[in-house]
């Protein structure tokens, strides 16, 4: 049996897709789109419900003479108010020194929904953009390794706090994010965990202003001792700022 299912996405939009029942399972044969509002989920299942309606055939979208002028037709979809959000947000912290347009892509895919690479192409997609292509992705990433983005970025940060923030005091803390892993490997090793774990993990520290502005992150090795990894951390802090004094 062929249905119009419904899901909550990880960015609270609601996803509608055509499926049927296969084995007690939800198998989609076709996804639809996410909506953000009310008029746009009313649209996306008026349109699902016209193609189950036509067994999946050409969809009409009603531009001859004799459709109904009340009918809702989608014709494309874009969350343009989002991206140019983000976007001057981006443009304000600094952040377009990195001029890296597949990287831009993978932050704002993050923003939306926390999914992997791969998939970012699809959450692009909804948001109306064109996603580049996956290998250009994989490229991007190796890219901020190789050119230190994470540098560019907390610089970035730290000239936007001196600038608007309160960098007299700063704050700092330490989590674990732990891999079900079997093996360690040379970042992901056993350790402290604050959940009482044994599996490899990493070691997250941020450091940020008095305002709880971000100013560095860093990523450690899962058997680093804190103070280390704040020794670590704050030297950046104070490198950045001995730049800016002199």
């Amino acid at each position: 049996m062929v249905y119009l299912r419904k899901v909550k996405t990880a960015s609270g939009a609601t996803a509608v897709q055509i499926a049927r029942k296969e084995d007690r399972r939800d198998v989609v044969i076709e996804h639809l789109g996410s909506a953000h509002t009310d008029a746009e989920l009313a649209a996306l299942m008026q349109v699902g419900r016209r193609k189950i309606e036509e067994g999946q055939g050409v969809l009409d979208l009603g531009l001859d003479a004799g459709s109904d002028p009340g009918e809702a037709i989608v014709e494309s979809q874009a969350s343009r108010l989002l991206v140019e959000v983000v976007t001057a947000a981006w443009r304000t912290l600094g952040f377009d020194a990195i001029a890296d347009e597949a990287f831009f892509q993978l932050v704002l895919a993050r923003l939306v929904e926390p999914t992997s690479m791969l998939d970012a192409a699809r959450v692009l997609g909804e948001l109306g953009m064109t996603p580049a292509h996956r290998n250009t992705f994989a490229a991007t990433l190796r890219r901020c390794g190789q050119r230190d983005y994470r540098d560019t970025i907390a610089t970035a940060c730290f000239n936007h706090a001196l600038a608007n923030g309160d960098v007299s005091l700063c704050l700092y803390d330490v989590t674990t994010l732990y891999f079900e892993a079997e093996k360690e490997d040379d970042l992901r090793k056993v350790g402290y965990s604050k959940e009482r774990r044994v599996d490899p993990q990493v070691v997250v520290g941020l450091l940020v202003d008095r305002r709880g502005f971000p100013l560095e992150i860093g990523c450690f090795e899962g058997n680093k001792a804190e103070c280390d990894t704040r020794s670590h951390v704050v030297s950046g802090s104070r490198r950045r700022r001995l730049l800016v004094v002199t």
